[in-house]
């Protein structure tokens, strides 16, 4: 009997032991928690830290690609407008527009800029101006250079008509450039217009110098009367390198202007026409893309080039094409 009473004094001892065990090591992990040294808040806080580092060092990398990828990979984009009073010959017609060049090279010798030129298989070629630079990383000799090396690959493709930008005028390159351009054979519409012709049916393509061009220049206005005056019910064409004359053009009854000089708005946020303007101006307008006013459609496109120390961003060199449509 006192055997028996021993040994359960035994174990209700042993009980009360380990419940005072248990209650002494809730009662330490509460404290620690309180105190912040638990084994579950130092594990949680050291991954914080570490993941901060990371998420920036992924954003860093990602700006990175996209600031690379927006100035060195050129896309080609199909633009089609459609024209009620378009000749039936010319639907489907494709124009690809090379706006602000600025003697910027794709590969080797521009071969992959040509062969992308190529593969838009156009009726035409339009250069909208700032085919060279006023300033850069070439002299105008060199830019020159790249500028022939160009035209030599594309003539054999299509006819290419070239208009001025303000930055031949500005640097003076604009003589040797033109007589280079006549030397192969480039239709240079100097405030001047043309006929082309498909299918049998006829359209007019006109193209107007810089403002920065000679001052006892023909005014846009002029030179679309004297198109009237020759070809009064024809579907027009306007070339022009500047993006800004939508409301004049309409006015004047030009069914499509083409035009560049924007750059895309240099860095294009989501829901703006880019950030910088070609004056330096913030949120510029008609920067990328077709803009209508009245029956007139103007495209502008976002350019090749650069001329400033402003990179592109989520706005990549551009080969533009234009497919003009019959409309049902």
């Amino acid at each position: 009997m006192w055997e028996m009473e021993n040994r359960h004094l035994r174990e209700n001892n042993g009980i009360d032991d380990a419940v005072a065990m248990v209650n002494r090591r809730q009662r330490q992990m509460q404290q620690e928690r309180r105190s912040g040294r638990g084994n579950r808040g130092r594990p949680g806080r050291k991954r914080k830290v570490r993941i901060f580092p990371i998420i920036l060092l992924l954003f860093v990398l990602l700006v990175g690609f996209l600031l690379y990828d927006s100035n060195t990979r050129l896309v080609t984009e199909e633009y089609e407008l459609f024209f009620p009073n378009l000749p039936v010959g010319f639907d489907g017609y494709r124009i690809v527009v090379l706006s602000d060049i600025h003697a910027a090279v794709f590969g080797e010798n521009n071969e992959y800029f040509i062969e992308r030129v190529r593969l838009a298989n156009p009726d035409i070629i339009a250069i909208t101006g700032d085919f060279i630079d006023s300033y850069g990383r070439l002299n105008q000799e060199e830019q020159l250079a790249v500028a022939e090396n160009i035209i030599a690959g594309i003539t054999p493709i299509a006819p290419i008509y070239y208009i001025t930008g303000n930055h031949e005028w500005e640097g003076g390159g604009i003589w040797p450039l033109i007589a280079m351009l006549n030397e192969h054979g480039v239709h240079v519409l100097r405030n001047r217009f043309t006929r082309l012709y498909s299918g049998g049916d006829m359209i007019v393509l006109a193209g107007t110098d810089d403002p920065n061009g000679p001052a006892d220049m023909m005014r846009p206005d002029e030179l679309v009367q004297r198109v009237r005056d020759a070809e009064p019910d024809a579907f027009l064409i306007m070339l022009e390198h500047r993006n800004h004359n939508l409301t004049l053009y309409s006015e004047l009854g030009v069914d499509l202007v083409i035009c560049g000089h924007a750059h895309g708005g240099y860095i294009r946020l989501p829901f703006t026409d880019g950030l910088f303007g070609p004056q330096r101006d913030w949120f510029p307008s008609y920067t990328s893309g077709i803009y209508v006013r009245g029956n007139t459609q103007m495209l502008v496109s976002r350019g090749i080039g650069n001329h400033l120390s402003i990179p592109r961003f989520l706005n990549n060199p551009q080969i533009m094409v234009a497919v003009l449509r019959m409309e049902n």
